[in-house]
């Protein structure tokens, strides 16, 4: 029986031990030749965001390659498969925050790619040598709230430092102490330049928040063969071009949403179509099969999934959408430079119990920074719709959520843009029209007039050219070639959000108030108001 014992015994310490080996050693090469990176997620109690013995691991935290999603053990501890071009990154959970650099930029990947990027024009990824034996994520316990407020950008799109500067003087100072929890930029940090991305950094550092980055189509390198490399100063700046994490009750997403096809003679820039690729749609698959059905979802991405007033081919559209409808959630994108909201329903193909929210959100630069500077030497950036350049404050409170578009360096109430003339004859009331382009208004926005103290008049959304954008390209009309080169402002566009009446026709002489109401979707309500005289 001894030897017999024995022999078992040294089975058990050869299989104990063995295994031992294959969790703790790093890399492994199996034998399909799959590389395989491990690490842990740990609270960092000394804030060195080195591991140090004392510091325990942080089980069931989602860690990811790109493509699989997992979860850590017991012990902290993860295991995935990595090539030579991989970034792992940590999905932070609800009570935890990442590391963040000197610009307020969460850290909450690596960067495995031993070779580095090839020559580019703007600098890629330098070489990270061989897989380290542990790649260990950082975390730090705090407070989340299931009440707080999000910062959105949507286009920087800074050519030149000056535009950074126009972005740092009309945005910056508003939002220095603002009570958000972070901000999110949705792409096109850039205008086809990223050595502006440094300078980028800084600026909005000082708002004095985390932000995280989604990609845009501007953002890419132009002189790579195909979308594998378009974004490599990006990835050397922003990590991950798509991930996820979680804040308070809400899953954020950040998505990838162009697909480059590379440069040709005829077409240096590039040509690249809007949508989401098999690997990254297969990440999401898995990112969201760890979610819980009631959780909300926030897709954050560049490019509309949806158009607002015109059609947008998104590819593998259907298969994002069989994704993303067994959650409640919405969506925010940019890149269109304008401002629109609609809900994506069955006529859209979407199965989901309810509705999806998709917002294309205005512009940060507006109109590319076009138009003629301000007395603080800022261009309006006007854009095609008649919207004011700006950002959108999205507030959450558990699962529900609320969205306020904010022009920059304009009072938070101002959500509108009446349109009606200073001065009109008594005999020509009975045709006289009020048009009101209101910022952010959707087909379930509610939009009354009324005339001083008369009564409330429900004003017909309509598909109409700003007015006033009208105007001021009439003016334009008189510029010099030089002028219209460097302000023009973009050709108006039928916009989403105006709305009409005709005034009383049996108005009195003399001066009236137009009085204008609108209450959105969310329930928030928004006044303006506008003098006119009779004569």
């Amino acid at each position: 029986m001894q030897p017999l014992m024995t022999r078992f015994r040294f089975a058990i310490l050869v299989t104990i031990v063995g295994s031992l080996v294959l969790t703790a050693a790093t890399p492994v090469l199996f034998a399909q030749g799959t590389q395989y990176a491990k690490g842990a997620v740990y609270h960092d109690r000394n804030g060195n965001q080195k591991r140090d013995p004392s510091e325990p691991g942080i089980p069931g935290v989602r860690v990811s390659n790109g493509r699989d999603v997992v979860q850590t053990d017991a012990r902290g501890v993860y295991r995935l498969p990595v090539d030579d071009d991989t970034i792992l990154f940590v999905i932070k959970p609800r009570g935890w925050r990442t590391p963040l650099n000197q610009d307020n930029l969460a850290r909450f990947y690596y960067i495995h790619k031993p070779k580095g990027s090839p020559p580019l024009k703007y600098a890629g990824i330098a070489p990270t040598g061989s897989l380290p034996d542990s790649v260990d994520f950082a975390l730090y316990p705090r407070q989340e709230p299931d009440r707080f407020k999000v910062v959105v950008f949507g286009d920087i799109q800074a050519r030149t430092r000056q535009e950074v500067n126009y972005f740092a003087h009309d945005v910056v100072p508003e939002l220095v102490g603002a009570e958000a929890a972070f901000s999110v930029h949705l792409g096109d940090g850039a205008f086809d330049d990223p050595s502006v991305f440094p300078a980028l950094n800084r600026a909005i550092a000082r708002i004095g928040i985390p932000w995280y980055n989604a990609p845009g189509n501007h953002d890419e390198n132009y002189d790579v063969p195909s979308d594998g490399l378009a974004l490599e100063t990006f990835r050397s700046v922003y990590g991950p071009p798509y991930y996820s994490f979680e804040y308070g009750r809400v899953h954020f997403v950040v998505l990838d949403s162009t697909i480059y096809f590379g440069a040709k003679p005829e077409s240096p820039r590039g040509e690249y179509i809007e949508g989401i690729d098999p690997k990254q749609m297969e990440w999401l698959r898995n990112d969201l099969a760890l979610v819980p059905g009631g959780q909300l979802v926030v897709l954050l991405l560049h490019s509309p999934i949806v158009g607002v007033g015109e059609k947008v081919p998104f590819r593998n559209l259907p298969e994002l959408f069989r994704i993303i409808e067994k959650h409640r959630g919405f969506s925010i994108s940019a890149h269109r430079h304008f401002q629109g909201g609609r809900f994506i329903t069955k006529e859209d193909g979407w199965e989901g119990p309810e509705s999806h929210y998709h917002l294309v959100q205005a512009t940060t630069c507006g109109s590319w920074w076009r138009g003629f500077p301000d007395p603080v030497g800022i261009p309006p950036g006007t854009m095609s719709d008649g919207t004011p350049k700006g950002y959108s404050i999205v507030s959450f409170d558990g699962p529900n959520y609320s969205v306020r578009y904010k022009v920059s360096r304009r009072p938070a109430d101002y959500q509108m843009n009446i349109f009606a003339p200073d001065e009109v004859k008594a005999a020509e009331m009975a045709n006289q029209e009020v048009l009101v382009n209101v910022f952010a208004g959707t087909d379930r926005s509610m939009v009354q007039l009324r005339l001083n103290d008369g009564p409330w008049v429900p004003m017909e959304r309509v598909e109409r050219e700003d007015p006033y954008l009208l105007s001021a390209k009439k003016a334009e009309a008189n510029w010099n070639q030089e002028l219209s080169k460097r302000y023009a402002l973009p050709t108006p566009r039928p916009s989403s959000h105006i709305w009409r009446v005709k005034l009383p026709r049996d108005a009195p002489k003399g001066t009236h108030l137009i009085h204008v109401r609108t209450t959105d979707r969310f329930g928030q309500t928004f006044e303006s108001y506008r003098v006119i005289t009779v004569s």
